[in-house]
């Protein structure tokens, strides 16, 4: 299964950016990153079955295992992507929110999208760690 995180605004060279890289070049699976204009731009084309994961800060705060249980199910039902959306700085368009499965969040707070983007790839890693049965996670 595909993870593609769609986010809005470049991230460009940037502390944030070596973060992203980092943790997305230790994951085994198929991962792709699409940057659109803070505003506008085309969303990729959907490819076959797709979940559509919204990174929203009134969103379900997933635990580590419980992010990695869900990418584990959709994958083992036939998903071949799952999508994570990234808005700017004024967040998801209603359109984008709109096309969500699953509204995800870091916890109540704001944070800066490159920083989500950051955070989401260093959970992305540690799920499929879990789900590889890696160390990586320590639990408890």
């Amino acid at each position: 299964m595909r993870l593609h995180i769609v986010a809005r605004g470049k991230i460009g060279r940037s502390p944030e950016a070596e973060l992203v890289d980092r943790y997305l070049k230790r994951i085994v699976w198929d991962v792709k990153i699409s940057e659109l204009p803070d505003q506008g731009g085309k969303m990729p084309k959907l490819d076959g079955a797709t979940k559509i994961i919204a990174l929203d800060e009134t969103g379900d705060n997933w635990t580590s295992k419980k992010f990695a249980n869900l990418l584990s199910a959709w994958r083992d039902d036939g998903a071949r992507e799952t999508r994570f959306l990234i808005g700017a700085a004024d967040g998801l368009s209603p359109d984008e929110r709109a096309s969500a499965d699953h509204f995800f969040s870091f916890g109540k707070a704001t944070w800066p999208h490159m920083m989500a983007r950051a955070m989401l790839a260093e959970q992305l890693f540690r799920a499929t760690s879990i789900i590889a049965g890696h160390p990586y996670h320590r639990e408890g």
